[in-house]
């Protein structure tokens, strides 16, 4: 991206974005592109970072391990790779072997399955290969600690032979010697001491005479003398002559592993900047859940539509400081290219500017930007900025100078693909006239299909912006009543100075305020003073859409617990009738058990008895007992719907019911104890006392 001028990095602080990243790298690879993070101008190079760090985020956020947390710096030791003739130690051949087992982990990792679910960084490792062959070699020729094996050549393997015998001999006689020499008491100290890499005696200085052998040195004290035996002479200078040897050995066996070694030296480098690369993706990831970083869809062509955006440098120090940080949503299309924001100072219009012109930078270079993931950003090849006093004193240029002299770039050299900011568009010139060349500028710069942002004061930019097509107005909101800023950017209004409302707060006498305001022109107070009654009414009619939206949400709620309860007490009702019906059906399948049992008894008893009629008397009394027992409930049942018992004395012309079938009539005669009574048109003869009196029931 070119960016319009230089110091645009640092005035819109993306140097500070810059040393955070550097913060969570590890490897000298990722640290090196951290600090020279490019912004990119081309779909294809952004939107394959941005989803690596989007992957790698989600890693973190659900604590699922990924193999690359050795960090390893082997610049120095690849490089000597492919030098003919160079050779590497142990400890640096371990430290390739390290490398290439960190490849292996990472080749593991990235299965069928995985490689679908995190398919940007799988692109990481997509063309190269795991070479197990490297391990192979290292481990053929050192162990576990960097040291060369015995077997590695059949000359190592038999002058270290040699070397243990002969040591075990040397430790025999010395031995001996301490032994003896201790009893004799010449000796300061029997502990083993070497002197140039010989083995010594610890003798008393004035005892040094009393033993043969060569003088090594004394001590600082000069009461030991440190001596070489005769005896072990000779086995010292063999010993040193086999280690020098060795010493030639090892270096041959090292330098013949690095030479095949250097075959493998574009691999080892490509695996040195995998993970370096995973390095940077995963402190991008960090920088991203620490700003609360979001992946916005990208489009190729020069559109911009925020959503709920912080400043990431303000978000992480208010939520330090524990304070909350008021987000902006703006849109800037072909409708709205250039959108205008006046409001009072301190209010928040230049902070606004900088979040967008920040977060698009960070974007294009392939950064999370802190807003949510609902946001949408275009791609743009020029970004231009001016901001506060850009006043020259190398080329002797005011500061009105120096702002002309930026809008004359801005006008020359933006386009469609141009995304510019300019705080206070006109300032250090005659309001009247610098509001003149503010409007043609303006003009000018929508002409160009430029995208961008203009803070300002003047009150003909805000009138402008409602006239000409591609220009809108915003506001930030001020509280007059608390005299507040609220930091929150309204669309589509200008906003007030609120000049006079914050001289009359701070307690300026209104003398001085009277005679300001006679000293303004009146139609130019007249707007500004409905601007400031106008933006107060709209956060008055604010708060009274969140209040309704309030009711509306708790209205919402109360319904749907009135049905949540409705369904309930439907649900008990139908569960009562269901098992009403149940003990219904319960009761008759009891019965016919209780008649299949007896049927049953019966058939037993008509095979085993002879008395046959005895039987079927039996059987008819249980089926008429049973068709009796059904007429009498159907009775009931009738009885039950449409009388009532009463218990009153029975009369004539009394409805009345028979206790053995629960039939009802009416009473035509009484003879004593007796009485006849009518049921249809049948009349019958029954015992009174067999009689109930009813009524009918009344609904």
């Amino acid at each position: 991206m070119k960016l319009f001028p230089e110091s645009a990095i640092y005035q819109l602080e993306f140097d500070k974005i810059k040393v955070l990243l550097v913060a969570h790298c590890k490897t000298e690879y990722a640290k090196s592109k951290a600090e020279n993070l490019r912004i990119h101008t081309k779909k294809e190079f952004i939107e394959p970072q941005l989803q690596q760090t989007h992957e790698y985020k989600l890693l973190l956020l659900n604590h699922l391990l990924f193999p690359d947390d050795t960090i390893i710096n082997l610049n120095k030791e690849i490089k000597l790779l492919g030098i003919e003739g160079a050779v590497l130690s142990g400890d640096e051949l371990l430290q390739i072997k390290k490398l290439t087992g960190n490849i292996r982990q990472l080749f593991r990792w990235f299965d069928t399955e995985r490689k679908i679910a995190y398919p940007a960084l799988a692109l990481i490792i997509k063309e190269t290969y795991f070479e197990k062959k490297i391990i192979e070699l290292i481990d053929d020729v050192l162990d576990e600690t960097g040291n060369v094996k015995d077997n590695a050549s059949e000359n190592l393997a038999s002058i270290r032979l040699i070397l243990y015998k002969i040591r075990n001999e040397l430790r025999r006689i010395f031995n001996r010697l301490v032994s003896r020499l201790n009893k004799q008491g010449y000796l300061a100290d029997i502990e083993e001491s070497f002197m140039n890499g010989r083995r010594v005696l610890a003798v008393f200085a004035e005892q040094k005479r009393m033993v043969k052998g060569i003088l090594h040195g004394e001590s600082d004290s000069r009461r030991t003398s440190f001596i070489e035996p005769e005896e072990t002479s000779e086995l010292n200078n063999n010993i040193y002559s086999l280690e020098i040897e060795e010493r030639r050995e090892v270096h041959k066996i090292l330098q013949s592993l690095t030479a095949k070694l250097s075959v493998y030296s574009e691999l080892l480098k490509d695996y040195h900047d995998i993970l370096g690369e995973f390095d940077f993706i995963k402190a991008k990831a960090k920088l991203a859940i620490d700003i609360g970083g979001n992946y916005p869809t990208l489009h190729d062509k020069a559109f911009l539509k925020l959503e709920n955006a912080y400043h990431p440098l303000l978000y992480l120090y208010n939520k330090r400081s524990g304070k909350t940080t008021i987000p902006v949503t703006i849109t800037l299309d072909d409708k709205n290219r250039i959108l205008v924001i006046s409001g009072p100072n301190a209010g928040g219009k230049t902070v606004t500017l900088k979040t967008v012109g920040l977060l698009q930078m960070m974007m294009q270079s392939g950064l999370l930007v802190s807003c949510s993931s609902d946001s949408e950003f275009g791609i743009f090849k020029q970004l231009m900025i001016h901001i506060g006093d850009t006043q020259s004193l190398e080329f002797e240029l005011s500061t009105y100078s120096s702002h002309l002299k930026n809008m004359k770039y801005f006008m020359e050299n933006s386009n469609g693909k141009t995304l510019f900011f300019i705080d206070e568009l006109g300032s250090g010139s005659d309001p009247n006239l610098g509001g003149a060349f503010a409007e043609v500028i303006m003009d000018e710069l929508a002409k160009k299909h430029s995208l961008g942002i203009v803070t300002t004061h003047y009150l003909n930019l805000k009138v402008m912006a409602n006239k000409v097509p591609g220009i809108v107005n915003g506001a930030m909101a001020f509280d007059e009543k608390n005299l507040k800023p609220l930091y929150k950017l309204i669309i589509g209004k200008p906003g007030s100075s609120y000049t006079f409302s914050i001289a009359e707060r701070i307690g300026l006498h209104p003398s001085l305020i009277n005679k300001a305001k006679q000293l303004v022109d009146e139609d130019h107070f007249s707007l500004d003073k409905l601007l400031n009654r106008t933006e107060q009414d709209l956060q008055k009619i604010d708060e009274d859409k969140k209040k309704l939206a309030h009711l509306l949400n708790e209205n919402e709620r109360l319904k749907k617990e009135m049905e949540t309860l409705m369904n309930t007490e439907r649900h008990r009702q139908q569960v009562e009738l269901l098992q009403h019906q149940n003990k219904i059906s319960e009761e008759k399948l009891a019965g016919l058990r209780d008649l299949d049992r007896k049927l049953r008894y019966l058939v037993i008893e008509w095979r085993k008895t002879e008395n046959k009629e005895e039987v079927i008397k039996m059987m008819q009394s249980l089926l008429f007992k049973q068709n009796e027992k059904q007429v009498q409930e159907k009775q009931q049942k009738k009885f039950d719907t449409n009388f009532v018992e009463t218990g009153e004395e029975i009369n004539l012309g009394d409805n009345v019911k028979m206790k053995n079938n629960r039939q009802v009539g009416i009473v035509k005669e009484i003879r004593g104890k007796k009485a006849i009574i009518q049921i249809g048109v049948m009349p019958i003869n029954v015992d009174i006392a067999d009689l109930v009196a009813v009524k009918e029931k009344v609904e």
